[in-house]
């Protein structure tokens, strides 16, 4: 199934299969509380969220890219993830460059304290 072009975040958290809207709606709550007055847009398709410059994305795997399914569950992304100086890989780098990633596969598969880690770190480097 082909994913429609969402008009705004709400759109599309209420089309995502229920685990990954769960696991969405965890996570996006767990970026707002973290980071109070961040700017949450529909970028790519996707909730992305804003400081000076993008800190970070939510990317359900049911939301295609292109015309294909690329992973399972909701992957987070640190869009400027190379800069941070933390001492754990909770987020790889890969074949990206500058974008670190989680993909999370349920609910349960978060980890709070460490996604908070990342997201202040990143925050930070934001403002800087």
């Amino acid at each position: 199934m082909h994913s429609p072009k969402f008009l705004s975040v709400q759109d599309c958290v209420e089309w995502l299969p229920e685990n990954e809207r769960l696991t969405t709606l965890v996570l996006r709550e767990l970026i707002l509380e973290t980071l109070p007055g961040v700017t949450e847009k529909l970028s790519y398709n996707v909730p992305y969220y804003f400081g000076r410059k993008s800190i970070c994305f939510l990317w359900p795997g049911a939301v295609q890219w292109g015309k294909k399914r690329m992973y399972d569950g909701v992957r987070m992304g640190i869009t400027h993830a190379s800069a941070l100086t933390l001492d754990s890989q909770y987020f790889k780098l890969d074949h990206r460059k500058h974008v670190g990633f989680h993909d999370f596969v349920s609910v349960e598969s978060i980890d709070p304290d460490e996604i908070q880690r990342w997201l202040l770190a990143a925050h930070q480097h934001d403002a800087s």
